[in-house]
């Protein structure tokens, strides 16, 4: 599908993009500095791809629960990853709520697809009210697709009657921009806020 000139809705991602997410703000801390240390762990127990399967919908406690009982001596530090999930997230990227707030002002459909788990997702809403601003969202953990799957994008497109040539979304991660535009979004990788407001308005969208 050709991409029209002049997108007017733009689809956010949410970590990288509008909150700061990393789990090392935690481990640090339970590492005690000791960062070689908390490197291997997060390479080798607690890794990226052990994360996203509860960000397709595996439970966290089954997540847990394997994990520990695979390396048990690392028990209380898994376990970390699920119940001080928060001090992961230690605030929201700056300036990029005020975009999603601006552009809703302006009368732009602002939505959202996610790699997310859905009860951690629920914890940020809690601490992030631009997370309830959305015109509506895929969540990953919800539907079991996750980006850059070309699927996930078009659930967003299906289940809101939208053109993907009308949509603008933007994403911290180069793969997930590419699946975006294999279904023919526009896409834009995310760096920061003020060079986002440029690509807006480029875009004519601000």
């Amino acid at each position: 599908m050709p991409r029209s000139a002049d997108p007017s809705i733009a689809v956010f991602d949410i970590g990288g993009v509008l909150i700061d997410w990393n789990p090392r703000y935690l481990y640090r801390k339970l590492f005690a500095e000791d960062t070689a240390a908390m490197e291997e762990f997060l390479a080798t127990v607690c890794t990226p791809d052990w994360n996203l399967q509860q960000d397709a919908g595996r439970p966290w406690k089954e997540a847990v629960e394997e994990l520990s009982a695979r390396y048990p001596e690392k028990a209380e530090l898994i376990a970390a990853y699920d119940l001080e999930w928060d001090e992961m997230v230690p605030g929201p990227i700056p300036g990029t709520a005020d975009i999603v707030r601006e552009l809703k002002q302006c009368g732009k459909p602002v939505y959202c697809i996610t790699n997310f788990s859905v009860d951690k997702l629920d914890r940020a809403r809690r601490r992030f009210d631009v997370l309830d601003a959305f015109d509506g969202i895929v969540v990953s953990g919800e539907v079991r697709l996750l980006k850059p799957d070309p699927a996930i994008y078009r659930r967003l497109l299906d289940d809101h009657g939208l053109s993907a040539g009308d949509t603008l979304f933007i994403d911290d991660v180069e793969k997930n921009v590419e699946g975006a535009r294999s279904v023919g979004m526009h896409a834009v990788r995310f760096t920061d806020a003020a060079t986002l407001r440029r690509d807006l308005t480029r875009y004519g969208m601000l």
